[in-house]
């Protein structure tokens, strides 16, 4: 019995072991691409720079564990669905690029608080942000790309699929952070109207950009 249960503990330090080692790979690669600009990232340091870091942290928790589900749901299998219904993606390409020209739209009409200290506009919520991932053009590249790097055919989906999030997970609280105190740091400079105007146009534009190779 004793034995059994050390050839146990083995095995599972073994299993442990294996698991960690490969974790290592998929960090680097989400630190690669998470640290890059795409809309998660702008859409960050835009709210960062209005609104603040306090007011952006629930769109900050959105995106750090809206993105890891969404890789988890992908890879465990709605990737392929979305692969036999092409339709249901394009849908989902289309109600990105209105959802993004209408925030740009909000965008472009935002400006510095006001003598009482009230915002215009209001900073996206933690489950806006997370349902974002799912029309996120980036977010999909990412998810689809990592899961076919990292969970090689025939090994086992779950372990492969679980260690890929916890991946995801890890990289992005420094990466969505980073870009969301960078807007935080731009916003002591935009001490007027005019200042946080002109910010918030080069932003959108951005992220519009950022949303063209979803469109071909």
């Amino acid at each position: 019995m004793s034995e059994l249960c050390i050839l146990t503990t083995l095995a599972a330090e073994k299993i442990l072991e294996t698991f960690f080692v490969q974790l290592w790979p998929i960090i680097s690669f989400g630190l690669v691409t998470g640290l890059t600009p795409g809309p998660n990232n702008t859409l960050l340091m835009i709210s960062g720079a209005n609104f603040g870091m306090r007011a952006t942290v629930p769109h900050l928790a959105g995106v750090i564990f809206g993105f890891p589900t969404m890789v988890f749901t992908v890879g465990m299998g709605l990737g392929q669905f979305f692969s036999a219904y092409p339709l249901l993606h394009t849908i989902l390409r289309i109600a990105c690029v209105l959802w993004i020209l209408w925030l740009a739209v909000r965008l472009i009409g935002s400006r510095k608080k006001d003598a009482d200290s009230a915002e215009i506009g209001q900073p996206i919520s933690f489950f806006a942000a997370a349902a974002f991932q799912w029309i996120n053009p980036k977010a999909w590249i990412m998810a689809v790309g990592s899961i076919a790097l990292f969970v090689p055919v025939g090994t086992d989906t779950l372990i492969g699929v679980a260690r890929v999030t916890l991946g995801f997970f890890l990289v992005a609280i420094p990466s969505s952070l980073t870009w969301c105190i960078f807007g935080a740091v731009i916003a002591t400079y935009l001490s007027t109207d005019f200042r946080v105007r002109v910010f918030n146009i080069i932003m959108t534009l951005l992220l519009i950009i950022s949303i063209v190779p979803v469109l071909f």
